[in-house]
């Protein structure tokens, strides 16, 4: 399994991106650099996209791709929570924002397909099996695990705050991919909206190794750039109290699990 992370972050610059990875170049992880990062071949490859929820951050660049199967006859098929698709239908597919592509060129074959997941019901996605479990955010949010059909597997928090460890017996990943906002310094704010920070992660990973006895890599993203080199040094210290592997996801960076 090979994922390529081309947004990173939870701000957008010449250097950050929006959030979206890319598994074998065929099932995308979020939205939000989906077009920006991707040339238009590699966005042809693409079989299916997960969304964890609504917000712009992670859902932005589902616009310009169903624009590009619009002009080209196909369509994009698309897996979220059923509070997510209607409201990226309400709000942003609506004619007013964006065209309907749920319902253009024509409502037989869209430019645009939403499909509901129901969390802890595993599902074959694009030879994929993918479960998607609720985390804890501002909006109805989910969480997956994608699992290839050789058997491996990595966790993608999408956006959450602390409450990870109620689902950890349901999964078995090689690779954790997890939401960390800011800096230590916004511990007691980053809850209350749904996001992460190294020291509230440091009870959830404790947690994961003590319930399944390993502690696969841990890649951190979603940051906001301003707090970058807060969080790395904290992170740092993270790594060495838990003699684990975690870093920082960046654009551009490529992982094998």
């Amino acid at each position: 399994m090979k994922i390529k992370i081309f947004g990173a972050h939870g701000l957008e610059s010449t250097e950050t991106k929006f959030m979206s990875l890319l598994i074998d170049e065929v099932l995308a992880l979020d939205a939000g650099a989906l077009a920006a990062g991707l040339s238009f071949s590699d966005q042809e490859k693409i079989k299916a996209v997960l969304l964890s929820h609504s917000h712009a951050d992670h859902a932005m660049g589902l616009a310009s791709f169903a624009m590009r199967t619009f002009v080209d006859g196909s369509t994009v098929e698309v897996y979220a929570l059923k509070e997510t698709g209607d409201a990226l239908t309400t709000h942003v597919f609506n004619g007013v924002i964006d065209p309907e592509f749920t319902r253009k060129p024509a409502t037989e074959k869209p430019a645009l397909r939403f499909h509901v997941l129901e969390t802890y019901k595993p599902q074959v996605i694009a030879g994929y099996t993918v479960l998607a479990f609720p985390v804890h955010h501002s909006v109805p949010a989910v969480g997956y695990q994608v699992t290839s059909a050789e058997g491996k597997s990595v966790l993608y928090s999408g956006d959450t705050g602390p409450g990870l460890p109620s689902h950890w017996e349901y999964l078995h990943p090689d690779l954790l991919i997890f939401d960390c906002a800011g800096s230590n310094r916004w511990s007691a704010r980053a809850p209350g909206l749904g996001h992460m920070t190294p020291e509230l992660l440091k009870p959830e990973l404790i947690e994961f190794r003590q319930r399944k006895g390993y502690l696969p890599p841990v890649i951190l993203v979603h940051m906001f750039p301003l707090w970058e080199n807060e969080i790395t040094e904290e992170v740092v210290e993270l790594a060495g109290e838990l003699d684990a592997e975690i870093s920082l996801g960046y654009e551009g960076m490529k992982v094998e699990v």
